[in-house]
Protein backbone atom coordinates (compact mmCIF):
# COMPACT_ATOMS: atom_id res chain seq x y z
CA UNK A 1 0.00 0.00 0.00
CA UNK A 2 2.84 2.31 0.60
CA UNK A 3 3.90 2.53 -2.98
CA UNK A 4 1.13 5.17 -3.58
CA UNK A 5 3.25 7.44 -1.10
CA UNK A 6 5.72 10.52 -2.47
CA UNK A 7 8.78 11.45 0.06
CA UNK A 8 8.17 14.48 1.70
CA UNK A 9 10.71 16.87 1.88
CA UNK A 10 12.69 17.46 5.09
CA UNK A 11 11.12 20.39 7.70
CA UNK A 12 13.60 23.17 6.88
CA UNK A 13 14.87 23.76 9.93
CA UNK A 14 15.68 20.14 10.64
CA UNK A 15 17.03 19.41 7.18
CA UNK A 16 19.40 22.77 7.40
CA UNK A 17 21.41 21.01 10.18
CA UNK A 18 21.68 17.88 8.08
CA UNK A 19 22.96 19.73 4.94
CA UNK A 20 25.32 21.56 7.78
CA UNK A 21 26.64 17.94 9.27
CA UNK A 22 27.78 16.95 5.12
CA UNK A 23 29.25 19.94 4.39
CA UNK A 24 33.33 19.04 4.18
CA UNK A 25 34.32 23.23 4.94
CA UNK A 26 36.59 22.55 8.33
CA UNK A 27 35.28 26.13 9.12
CA UNK A 28 31.46 25.90 9.00
CA UNK A 29 29.41 27.45 11.48
CA UNK A 30 25.56 26.25 12.74
CA UNK A 31 23.59 29.49 13.80
CA UNK A 32 20.53 27.38 12.64
CA UNK A 33 20.24 25.25 15.45
CA UNK A 34 17.50 25.07 18.33
CA UNK A 35 19.21 24.56 20.88
CA UNK A 36 21.58 26.52 23.26
CA UNK A 37 25.28 25.28 22.61
CA UNK A 38 28.64 26.86 25.05
CA UNK A 39 31.14 28.38 23.97
CA UNK A 40 32.40 25.06 22.45
CA UNK A 41 29.42 24.29 20.39
CA UNK A 42 28.30 21.53 22.96
CA UNK A 43 24.91 21.66 24.75
CA UNK A 44 25.42 21.12 28.12
CA UNK A 45 23.88 19.50 31.14
CA UNK A 46 22.99 21.89 34.22
CA UNK A 47 25.16 20.74 36.94
CA UNK A 48 21.94 21.45 39.62
CA UNK A 49 20.04 19.51 37.06
CA UNK A 50 22.60 16.45 36.82
CA UNK A 51 22.85 16.27 40.79
CA UNK A 52 18.77 16.18 40.72
CA UNK A 53 18.44 13.50 37.91
CA UNK A 54 21.39 11.29 40.21
CA UNK A 55 19.48 11.82 43.13
CA UNK A 56 16.31 10.96 41.42
CA UNK A 57 17.84 7.56 40.36
CA UNK A 58 18.86 6.77 44.00
CA UNK A 59 15.44 6.97 45.26
CA UNK A 60 13.59 5.57 42.38
CA UNK A 61 12.05 2.01 43.16
CA UNK A 62 10.10 1.49 40.19
CA UNK A 63 9.47 2.11 36.70
CA UNK A 64 5.43 1.68 36.78
CA UNK A 65 3.70 4.21 35.10
CA UNK A 66 2.83 7.27 37.02
CA UNK A 67 -0.57 9.13 37.08
CA UNK A 68 -2.04 10.01 33.92
CA UNK A 69 -2.16 13.69 34.54
CA UNK A 70 1.50 13.13 35.22
CA UNK A 71 3.70 13.58 38.23
CA UNK A 72 2.09 15.63 41.19
CA UNK A 73 4.98 17.37 42.24
CA UNK A 74 6.40 18.53 38.49
CA UNK A 75 2.57 19.74 37.87
CA UNK A 76 2.63 21.57 40.93
CA UNK A 77 6.20 23.04 40.85
CA UNK A 78 6.14 24.00 37.50
CA UNK A 79 3.14 25.68 37.47
CA UNK A 80 4.21 27.67 40.88
CA UNK A 81 7.83 28.46 38.79
CA UNK A 82 6.01 30.31 36.34
CA UNK A 83 2.69 32.00 37.91
CA UNK A 84 4.12 32.42 41.37
CA UNK A 85 2.80 30.80 44.54
CA UNK A 86 0.77 33.56 45.30
CA UNK A 87 -1.39 33.60 42.26
CA UNK A 88 -1.31 29.79 42.11
CA UNK A 89 -3.09 29.66 45.45
CA UNK A 90 -5.54 32.22 44.84
CA UNK A 91 -6.99 29.69 41.57
CA UNK A 92 -7.06 26.87 43.30
CA UNK A 93 -8.90 24.46 41.07
CA UNK A 94 -9.88 26.76 38.86
CA UNK A 95 -5.88 25.95 37.40
CA UNK A 96 -5.33 22.44 35.88
CA UNK A 97 -1.88 21.14 34.87
CA UNK A 98 -1.20 18.24 32.59
CA UNK A 99 1.96 16.76 31.92
CA UNK A 100 3.46 16.43 28.54
CA UNK A 101 5.66 14.88 25.83
CA UNK A 102 7.77 18.36 25.47
CA UNK A 103 6.14 21.66 24.56
CA UNK A 104 4.74 20.14 21.58
CA UNK A 105 2.56 17.54 23.18
CA UNK A 106 1.26 20.59 25.04
CA UNK A 107 0.41 22.69 22.11
CA UNK A 108 -1.09 19.70 20.37
CA UNK A 109 -3.35 18.79 23.66
CA UNK A 110 -4.41 22.25 23.68
CA UNK A 111 -4.98 22.22 20.14
CA UNK A 112 -6.91 19.13 20.78
CA UNK A 113 -8.99 20.79 23.54
CA UNK A 114 -10.35 23.75 21.72
CA UNK A 115 -11.23 21.59 19.04
CA UNK A 116 -13.54 20.61 21.20
CA UNK A 117 -15.02 23.70 22.04
CA UNK A 118 -14.36 26.34 19.31
CA UNK A 119 -16.49 25.30 16.41
CA UNK A 120 -15.91 27.84 13.95
CA UNK A 121 -13.50 30.06 15.92
CA UNK A 122 -10.39 31.44 14.68
CA UNK A 123 -6.80 30.93 15.88
CA UNK A 124 -4.62 34.25 15.68
CA UNK A 125 -1.10 33.39 15.67
CA UNK A 126 1.34 35.91 15.24
CA UNK A 127 3.66 36.46 11.88
CA UNK A 128 6.00 35.61 12.22
CA UNK A 129 5.50 32.47 14.70
CA UNK A 130 7.55 29.27 15.40
CA UNK A 131 6.91 26.88 11.66
CA UNK A 132 5.51 24.05 14.17
CA UNK A 133 2.86 26.09 15.39
CA UNK A 134 0.43 25.87 12.31
CA UNK A 135 0.95 21.59 11.73
CA UNK A 136 0.24 21.03 15.37
CA UNK A 137 -2.79 23.39 15.79
CA UNK A 138 -4.03 22.55 12.05
CA UNK A 139 -3.73 18.39 12.39
CA UNK A 140 -6.01 19.32 15.42
CA UNK A 141 -8.19 20.49 13.37
CA UNK A 142 -8.09 24.55 13.90
CA UNK A 143 -8.24 27.31 11.39
CA UNK A 144 -5.51 29.28 11.57
CA UNK A 145 -5.15 33.06 10.89
CA UNK A 146 -2.13 35.32 10.90
CA UNK A 147 -1.96 38.84 12.97
CA UNK A 148 0.80 41.65 12.50
CA UNK A 149 3.54 41.20 15.19
CA UNK A 150 7.16 42.31 13.28
CA UNK A 151 8.24 45.14 11.47
CA UNK A 152 10.94 44.31 9.53
CA UNK A 153 12.32 48.10 9.06
CA UNK A 154 12.75 48.74 12.65
CA UNK A 155 13.49 45.24 13.76
CA UNK A 156 10.86 45.33 16.57
CA UNK A 157 7.39 44.85 17.27
CA UNK A 158 5.09 46.66 15.38
CA UNK A 159 2.70 46.56 18.51
CA UNK A 160 -0.10 49.11 16.83
CA UNK A 161 -0.46 46.95 13.40
CA UNK A 162 -0.45 43.91 15.89
CA UNK A 163 -3.93 45.68 18.32
CA UNK A 164 -5.54 46.37 14.75
CA UNK A 165 -5.07 43.17 13.56
CA UNK A 166 -6.17 41.37 16.80
CA UNK A 167 -9.72 43.91 16.34
CA UNK A 168 -10.91 41.80 14.05
CA UNK A 169 -10.94 38.75 15.57
CA UNK A 170 -14.31 37.30 16.79
CA UNK A 171 -15.62 36.75 20.29
CA UNK A 172 -14.39 33.34 21.36
CA UNK A 173 -11.37 33.69 18.89
CA UNK A 174 -7.62 32.28 20.54
CA UNK A 175 -4.97 34.46 19.93
CA UNK A 176 -1.79 32.67 20.29
CA UNK A 177 1.12 34.03 22.28
CA UNK A 178 4.60 34.18 22.70
CA UNK A 179 5.19 34.30 26.83
CA UNK A 180 8.43 35.93 26.17
CA UNK A 181 11.55 35.43 24.00
CA UNK A 182 9.48 35.53 20.41
CA UNK A 183 10.59 32.70 18.22
CA UNK A 184 11.95 33.56 15.57
CA UNK A 185 12.45 37.56 16.24
CA UNK A 186 13.38 37.94 19.70
CA UNK A 187 11.25 40.76 19.50
CA UNK A 188 9.11 40.51 22.87
CA UNK A 189 6.39 43.24 23.98
CA UNK A 190 7.19 45.39 26.60
CA UNK A 191 5.03 45.37 30.37
CA UNK A 192 3.01 48.45 28.76
CA UNK A 193 2.07 46.41 26.05
CA UNK A 194 1.44 43.27 27.67
CA UNK A 195 -1.21 45.67 29.96
CA UNK A 196 -2.61 47.44 26.67
CA UNK A 197 -2.93 43.81 25.10
CA UNK A 198 -4.82 41.64 27.63
CA UNK A 199 -7.50 45.00 27.69
CA UNK A 200 -8.19 44.07 24.29
CA UNK A 201 -7.80 40.07 24.96
CA UNK A 202 -10.59 41.18 27.75
CA UNK A 203 -12.63 43.67 25.91
CA UNK A 204 -13.01 41.59 22.76
CA UNK A 205 -13.39 38.45 25.08
CA UNK A 206 -10.49 36.81 23.19
CA UNK A 207 -8.68 33.71 24.59
CA UNK A 208 -5.11 33.75 25.28
CA UNK A 209 -3.22 30.44 24.21
CA UNK A 210 0.20 31.22 25.52
CA UNK A 211 3.22 29.25 24.46
CA UNK A 212 6.21 29.59 27.39
CA UNK A 213 9.22 27.90 25.88
CA UNK A 214 11.82 30.26 27.17
CA UNK A 215 11.27 31.26 30.81
CA UNK A 216 14.58 32.69 32.34
CA UNK A 217 16.01 33.13 29.11
CA UNK A 218 15.40 36.64 28.05
CA UNK A 219 15.09 38.93 31.59
CA UNK A 220 14.95 36.48 34.08
CA UNK A 221 12.51 34.51 35.70
CA UNK A 222 9.78 36.66 37.02
CA UNK A 223 10.19 39.44 34.24
CA UNK A 224 10.07 36.95 31.85
CA UNK A 225 6.40 35.61 33.25
CA UNK A 226 4.86 39.10 33.57
CA UNK A 227 2.84 38.59 30.42
CA UNK A 228 1.42 35.35 31.77
CA UNK A 229 1.06 36.27 35.22
CA UNK A 230 -1.21 39.47 34.02
CA UNK A 231 -3.19 37.46 31.71
CA UNK A 232 -3.84 34.46 34.09
CA UNK A 233 -5.42 37.77 36.46
CA UNK A 234 -7.47 39.37 34.31
CA UNK A 235 -8.56 36.84 31.48
CA UNK A 236 -11.37 34.34 32.42
CA UNK A 237 -9.94 31.42 30.41
CA UNK A 238 -6.29 30.90 29.88
CA UNK A 239 -4.18 27.94 28.59
CA UNK A 240 -0.25 27.98 28.51
CA UNK A 241 2.21 25.30 26.83
CA UNK A 242 5.09 24.79 28.94
CA UNK A 243 8.16 23.22 27.85
CA UNK A 244 11.31 22.36 29.72
CA UNK A 245 13.78 21.75 27.29
CA UNK A 246 15.60 24.88 27.05
CA UNK A 247 15.39 26.55 30.69
CA UNK A 248 16.30 23.19 32.20
CA UNK A 249 18.30 22.04 29.23
CA UNK A 250 16.27 18.70 28.80
CA UNK A 251 15.65 18.46 25.02
CA UNK A 252 15.21 14.88 24.70
CA UNK A 253 13.68 14.25 27.77
CA UNK A 254 10.59 16.03 26.00
CA UNK A 255 8.97 17.81 29.61
CA UNK A 256 6.12 19.73 29.30
CA UNK A 257 3.38 20.62 30.83
CA UNK A 258 -0.52 22.51 29.63
CA UNK A 259 -1.72 24.88 31.93
CA UNK A 260 -5.91 25.22 31.92
CA UNK A 261 -7.25 27.96 34.00
CA UNK A 262 -11.21 28.75 33.47
CA UNK A 263 -13.64 30.64 35.70
CA UNK A 264 -14.96 27.64 38.05
CA UNK A 265 -13.00 24.37 39.43
CA UNK A 266 -15.82 22.46 37.47
CA UNK A 267 -14.76 24.04 34.52
CA UNK A 268 -11.46 23.13 34.68
CA UNK A 269 -12.07 19.44 35.96
CA UNK A 270 -14.11 19.07 33.06
CA UNK A 271 -12.18 20.81 30.42
CA UNK A 272 -8.91 18.29 32.21
CA UNK A 273 -10.61 15.54 31.30
CA UNK A 274 -10.87 16.01 27.91
CA UNK A 275 -6.89 17.08 27.92
CA UNK A 276 -6.54 13.43 29.55
CA UNK A 277 -9.26 11.56 26.81
CA UNK A 278 -6.90 13.44 24.02
CA UNK A 279 -3.65 11.83 26.00
CA UNK A 280 -5.05 8.57 26.11
CA UNK A 281 -5.67 8.31 22.50
CA UNK A 282 -2.19 9.92 21.04
CA UNK A 283 0.52 8.73 23.62
CA UNK A 284 -1.20 7.09 26.71
CA UNK A 285 1.01 8.24 29.09
CA UNK A 286 3.58 10.92 29.35
CA UNK A 287 7.14 10.18 29.99
CA UNK A 288 8.70 10.43 33.26
CA UNK A 289 12.24 10.68 33.38
CA UNK A 290 12.66 14.70 32.57
CA UNK A 291 9.76 15.60 34.63
CA UNK A 292 10.95 13.52 38.08
CA UNK A 293 13.79 15.77 37.86
CA UNK A 294 12.76 18.93 37.40
CA UNK A 295 10.13 18.34 40.36
CA UNK A 296 12.70 16.92 42.35
CA UNK A 297 15.17 19.74 41.57
CA UNK A 298 12.33 22.59 42.61
CA UNK A 299 11.55 20.81 45.48
CA UNK A 300 15.03 21.53 47.21
CA UNK A 301 15.89 24.82 47.39
CA UNK A 302 19.60 24.66 47.47
CA UNK A 303 19.24 22.96 43.99
CA UNK A 304 16.90 25.42 43.16
CA UNK A 305 19.39 28.47 43.76
CA UNK A 306 22.42 26.28 42.28
CA UNK A 307 20.08 26.20 38.53
CA UNK A 308 18.76 29.39 38.75
CA UNK A 309 22.33 30.69 39.23
CA UNK A 310 23.63 28.77 35.87
CA UNK A 311 20.27 29.84 34.07
CA UNK A 312 21.21 33.55 34.55
CA UNK A 313 24.88 32.76 33.74
CA UNK A 314 23.65 31.29 30.06
CA UNK A 315 20.87 34.71 29.74
CA UNK A 316 24.27 36.41 30.53
CA UNK A 317 26.44 34.96 27.91
CA UNK A 318 23.91 35.05 25.04
CA UNK A 319 22.94 38.91 26.30
CA UNK A 320 26.82 39.76 26.04
CA UNK A 321 26.95 37.72 22.48
CA UNK A 322 23.62 39.73 21.15
CA UNK A 323 25.23 42.67 22.30
CA UNK A 324 28.81 42.07 20.65
CA UNK A 325 27.44 40.87 17.19
CA UNK A 326 25.30 44.15 17.19
CA UNK A 327 28.27 46.17 18.01
CA UNK A 328 30.72 44.33 15.55
CA UNK A 329 28.47 44.54 12.55
CA UNK A 330 27.27 48.71 13.01
CA UNK A 331 31.04 49.11 13.31
CA UNK A 332 32.16 46.85 10.06
CA UNK A 333 29.58 48.35 7.80
CA UNK A 334 27.02 51.14 7.26
CA UNK A 335 24.36 49.90 5.07
CA UNK A 336 22.32 48.43 7.99
CA UNK A 337 21.94 49.61 11.15
CA UNK A 338 22.23 46.29 13.53
CA UNK A 339 21.35 47.93 17.03
CA UNK A 340 17.54 46.20 16.89
CA UNK A 341 20.17 42.82 17.59
CA UNK A 342 21.06 44.47 21.06
CA UNK A 343 17.61 44.69 22.03
CA UNK A 344 16.39 41.08 20.99
CA UNK A 345 15.73 38.59 23.52
CA UNK A 346 16.31 34.73 24.19
CA UNK A 347 18.09 32.56 21.99
CA UNK A 348 17.12 33.75 18.49
CA UNK A 349 16.89 37.07 16.41
CA UNK A 350 16.38 38.16 13.11
CA UNK A 351 19.31 39.70 10.78
CA UNK A 352 17.02 41.50 8.39
CA UNK A 353 19.60 40.98 5.61
CA UNK A 354 18.26 39.78 1.97
CA UNK A 355 17.47 36.58 1.47
CA UNK A 356 20.09 36.21 -1.18
CA UNK A 357 22.95 36.88 0.83
CA UNK A 358 21.59 34.07 3.62
CA UNK A 359 22.23 31.51 0.37
CA UNK A 360 26.20 33.09 -0.32
CA UNK A 361 26.74 32.97 3.19
CA UNK A 362 26.05 29.26 3.30
CA UNK A 363 27.92 28.41 -0.50
CA UNK A 364 30.67 30.51 0.24
CA UNK A 365 31.60 30.49 3.28
CA UNK A 366 29.63 27.39 5.05
CA UNK A 367 27.91 30.02 7.47
CA UNK A 368 24.17 28.63 8.21
CA UNK A 369 21.28 30.54 9.45
CA UNK A 370 17.39 29.87 8.39
CA UNK A 371 16.28 31.64 4.74
CA UNK A 372 13.94 33.78 7.35
CA UNK A 373 17.43 35.23 8.89
CA UNK A 374 16.64 33.77 11.96
CA UNK A 375 20.35 32.63 13.30
CA UNK A 376 20.36 31.12 17.18
CA UNK A 377 22.56 33.66 19.09
CA UNK A 378 24.10 31.14 21.25
CA UNK A 379 25.75 29.43 18.23
CA UNK A 380 28.15 32.13 18.05
CA UNK A 381 31.12 31.81 20.09
CA UNK A 382 34.37 34.25 20.86
CA UNK A 383 36.05 32.81 18.25
CA UNK A 384 33.40 32.64 15.48
CA UNK A 385 31.75 35.85 15.93
CA UNK A 386 34.42 38.03 14.21
CA UNK A 387 34.40 35.63 11.37
CA UNK A 388 30.11 36.22 11.45
CA UNK A 389 30.64 40.11 11.21
CA UNK A 390 33.31 40.17 8.90
CA UNK A 391 31.96 37.97 6.14
CA UNK A 392 28.31 39.26 6.38
CA UNK A 393 29.78 43.33 6.19
CA UNK A 394 31.55 41.53 3.53
CA UNK A 395 28.41 41.03 1.53
CA UNK A 396 26.75 43.57 2.71
CA UNK A 397 29.65 46.17 1.06
CA UNK A 398 29.76 43.84 -2.24
CA UNK A 399 25.95 44.56 -2.85
CA UNK A 400 26.03 47.58 -2.87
Amino acid sequence: MFEVLEQLPPDPILGLSQQFQVDPNPDKINLSVGVYQDSAGHTPIFKAVKQAEQQLIEQQRSKAYIAQAGDADFNRNISRLLLGDALVNDLGAQLGAVMTPGGCGALRMGGELLAQVSGEKQVWVSDPTWANHFPLLQSAGLKLTKYPYYDFQTGAVNFDKMLAGLRAAQSGDVVLLHGCCHNPTGADLSEDNWDELIELLVERQLVPFIDVAYQGFGHGLDVDAYGVRQAVKACPEVLIALSCSKNFGLYRERTGALLVITQAAQQTAAAVSHVLAAARRNYSMPPYHGAGIVGHLLNDAQLTSDWQAELSAVRERMNLLRKALSDGLNQAQDKIDFSFVAGSNGMFCYLGIPREMVLQLRAEFGIYLLESTRINVAGLSETNLPVVVERVAELLKRSA
